[in-house]
């Protein structure tokens, strides 16, 4: 038999919301935006920015924040949005740790990313041969 490691479910599921937030276009763009700013900006700024209500821009930026990609801050009467640091890597290295480092994405291209036999994020099991 040889042993295969198979992504922990705790780990499949939360890759799954972060991917499931990710499939909305619209906030694929406000996430991409905000990415490219030079600091939180004001909710005010980025419904200028797109063509989209407040309402609806808030429902997006809500959906980012549930699933830590965005932060908001409140200052006063204005809620700041910024791009969460820490997703930049860690969204990079769920693909990859999904591919089982064959995505070749800009991170982890390798198995050396992957955590280690016995890690949180993977566990192992047996395949029959």
């Amino acid at each position: 038999m040889k042993n295969l490691q198979i992504l922990a479910r705790e780990a499949a599921e939360e890759y799954a919301e972060w991917f499931r937030t990710l499939s909305d276009a619209t906030r694929v763009q406000l996430l991409a935006w905000l990415a490219r700013q030079d600091g939180p900006v004001r909710v005010g700024e980025v419904v200028a920015a797109f063509p989209l209500s407040q309402s609806t821009v808030s429902h997006h930026l809500a959906a980012l924040e549930r699933t830590c990609f965005v932060t908001a801050q409140k200052r006063g009467t204005s809620t700041y949005y910024a791009v969460n640091p820490a997703c930049l890597s860690a969204l990079p290295v769920a693909a990859d740790h999904i591919m089982a480092g064959a995505s070749g994405i800009c991170c982890s291209p390798t198995l050396a990313d992957l955590p280690a036999p016995g890690d949180a994020a993977l566990v192992t099991t047996k395949e029959r041969t």
